[in-house]
């Protein structure tokens, strides 16, 4: 691959890029510590505190909306979709789990923005927790280290 030209996002944040974090309350616990995940990896990063912004919904469901709004303001190089849906005893978990996914991506397809998907679907608490901070790491600063690269492959690829 020598001769062929690859081109991927960096991830080092430029020092202009801006954040939207959209996080469901519900499962606030394991999302709490998805959100301190991921504004821990921006700031570390060199991402200024003013240069993020979280904002609440009230659950997975929602966050496509807000996502879209988001989006729409053209105040945000990125967006990072943050929640936590945890299997039930009913069919709620694969509706709401599905249409957050179709919903987000959909966003990100239409109004051209990268959007890190950083919301959980667990079987079980302790899977969540276990991607919240503990044994699988911290999926909120993955999703946060996502949206760096894709800001950056984006402008690239804009050029």
């Amino acid at each position: 691959m020598a001769d062929v030209r690859q081109i991927e996002g960096e991830d080092i944040p430029s020092e202009d890029a801006r954040f939207g974090i959209i996080a469901s309350r519900f499962n606030d616990e394991i999302v709490g510590k998805l959100i301190d995940g991921c504004v821990r990896a921006l700031k570390e990063r060199g991402v200024a505190g003013r240069r993020i912004t979280v904002v609440r919904v009230p659950g997975a469901y929602e966050i496509a909306f807000a996502a879209r709004r988001m989006a729409m303001s053209g105040d945000y190089d990125a967006l990072i979709a943050l929640g936590a849906v945890i299997r039930g005893e009913t069919p709620h978990f694969d509706y709401v789990a599905g249409e957050c996914a179709r919903g987000v991506s959909e966003v990100s397809a239409d109004l051209d923005i990268p959007i890190a998907f950083g919301v959980l679907t667990t079987e079980s608490d302790e899977q969540a927790e276990a991607r919240a901070g503990g044994a699988m790491g911290n999926k909120g600063s993955e999703a946060a280290l996502v949206a760096i690269e894709m800001i950056n492959l984006a402008r690239e690829l804009a050029r």
